[in-house]
């Protein structure tokens, strides 16, 4: 987890030339975007609502590409 003083200083970043990408398919839908930011950083967002940016460090990212490879977010149907 974060400390307090790295997530104020990602909240912090100017991320307003940042390069956001999504999955291939339709523009029409919405869809989750991402964007790599300085330090390895990420930032997440719905094409909905693209002024909400959710704010991930590098190892907060890392734990959570290793979860969803895990099958750690996995619904069972």
């Amino acid at each position: 987890m974060a400390t307090e003083e790295e997530k104020e200083a990602l909240y912090a970043m100017d991320i307003s030339g940042a390069e956001w990408i999504s999955a291939p398919g339709d523009t029409s839908e919405v869809r989750v975007e991402i964007a790599y930011l300085d330090g390895g950083a990420v930032g997440m967002r719905s094409s909905a609502d693209p002024d909400t940016v959710l704010r991930y460090t590098a190892s907060e990212w890392e734990a959570f590409v290793l979860g969803v490879r895990d099958g750690e977010f996995d619904i069972e149907v």
